[in-house]
């Protein structure tokens, strides 16, 4: 039997597609010059990383005076009291993230969103979930030696450090990085870097399923790479290790820090040990927004890939305000890939850290986000949308097994034993739960969430 194709009523016009490709976003530097602390700052200057680091802001009274008229009253007023009641990290702002921002409505602004929050940001019945944790991925937990953590069967992750050159809202490890707050009183290391360092790769020598190496913090960009390079040169080292990933949002937020000669070459040479092994090494960084992405990103990635860095990848973070638009995440995985060479990768669910609702999305919005960005891009370039479950990790938001949407809680399944449950016979036959910002619920289920506050 013929089947007659479908054809569009002559009458009709061509019908537009969601999402429009090419980008119409220009990939230019913008003028730093046109915020008023910067105006006399020369190209010299902007380009050099210790200016970069000298002029950092750090807090709102250095925010005031570098921002000056084009900071709101009512803005700065909100900031201060989210530092004083709400902020689980400290304002760490470098000049080229600050530059990026958009002072025609900087309320508004994506990136000032998540990197200078406001209390009026927050929201004001469900400001923390009730099961939100300091440290929600239990990461400390499976700590196999201090800062070394072995969640997955062939997998580590080494913090070297806690701190960054920038500190984000929503940061994950805000138990641990950066400076105290009023709200946190953050966790400090015990044991000393060379010694912590040496029990890390001791501890790998002695364990040969791992094969991959997260490198992280804190930011890589924060340890000098006299200490950088002999870590990660120490992992080629040993027989197991096949991946090696260095973390650092630095890359992004303060570019310059990765054009310095010295860091140029201490990577080089990282480089060139590891296609010598066989060793596969990668950047990540962490984008959240396409106008984050200037030349100067550009230009460091540009860097490392004709260095010979197997990929650099970028792991962003779903954030209500920010990013939670089909066309907010085409436009910035394209920029990604045109512009900055960067392969989008991964976008996390942000997790559930105290005081983090505002940005949180549901699991069913990240399913339909992931629904809308399919068929854009190509594939190896589709980034995938995760949620990293805690005592699970990461797992496509589509693979949830169950999902209790008037209550906003899914229900995950795993397929390994982490670090702490080698003697738990029931780790793989339990379900693990993960929980829905209330204030997307229902009435019916932000009802039930109050009853169980009561309760508590």
């Amino acid at each position: 039997m013929q089947t007659t194709p479908i054809r569009a009523k002559p009458e009709a016009g061509p019908a537009e597609q969601p999402f429009t490709y090419p980008l119409r976003r220009e990939f230019v530097e913008p003028d730093w010059t046109r915020i008023p602390g910067y105006k006399d700052v020369s190209a010299a200057d902007w380009e050099n990383s210790v200016w970069q680091r000298k002029h950092t802001v750090k807090n709102l009274k250095e925010l005031k005076a570098t921002l000056g008229a084009l900071l709101p009253d009512d803005l700065a007023e909100s900031i201060e009291r989210d530092q004083r009641e709400r902020a689980t990290m400290s304002v760490l702002v470098p000049p080229q993230m600050l530059n990026t921002m958009n002072f025609d409505d900087l309320w508004r602004d994506p990136v000032r969103r998540y990197m200078l929050p406001a209390y009026g940001d927050r929201l004001s019945e469900w400001t923390n979930h009730p099961k939100a944790s300091r440290d929600s991925l239990h990461e400390q937990d499976m700590w196999v030696v201090e800062g070394l953590t072995h969640r997955y069967p062939t997998k580590v992750l080494a913090e070297m450090l806690p701190t960054c050159p920038q500190y984000c809202g929503h940061c994950t490890r805000m138990d641990l990085v950066g400076n105290d707050v009023p709200q946190v009183s953050k966790h400090k290391f015990g044991i000393g870097p060379k010694d912590r360092y040496a029990q890390m790769l001791d501890y790998l020598r002695r364990t040969p399923t791992v094969r991959d190496v997260v490198v992280s913090g804190g930011d890589i960009a924060n340890l000098p790479i006299q200490q950088l390079e002999p870590f990660v040169s120490a992992l080629m080292d040993i027989p197991n290790i096949r991946d090696i990933r260095l973390a650092s949002k630095g890359l992004m937020a303060i570019p310059q820090h990765f054009l310095q000669d010295s860091v140029l070459q201490g990577l080089d040479r990282l480089a060139k040990k590891a296609v010598e092994r066989g060793v596969d090494l990668a950047m990540h960084t962490h984008v959240n927004h396409a106008q984050q992405l200037t030349p100067l990103v550009g230009k460091a990635v540009r860097k490392l890939l004709d260095m010979g860095f197997r990929d650099v990848r970028n792991q962003g973070v779903l954030l209500r305000g920010v990013n939670d638009s089909p066309q907010a995440l085409l436009d910035l995985c394209f920029t990604l890939l045109d512009h900055a060479k960067i392969l989008p990768y991964y976008f996390y669910m942000c997790d559930m850290i105290p005081n983090s609702e505002h940005w949180r999305l549901s699991v069913a919005q990240a399913q339909q986000l992931q629904h809308d960005i399919m068929g854009y891009m190509p594939g190896f370039a589709t980034p995938r949308i995760v949620c990293d479950v805690p005592f699970v990790g990461k797992r496509w938001v589509h693979q949830v097994a169950e999902y209790d949407r008037e209550r906003g809680i899914s229900y995950w399944t795993k397929n390994y034993r982490t670090g702490i449950e080698m003697n738990d016979a029931d780790a793989l036959n339990r379900k693990y739960e993960y929980f829905d910002p209330i204030d997307q619920l229902p009435e019916a289920g932000q009802a039930w969430w109050r009853e169980q506050q009561k309760a508590a």
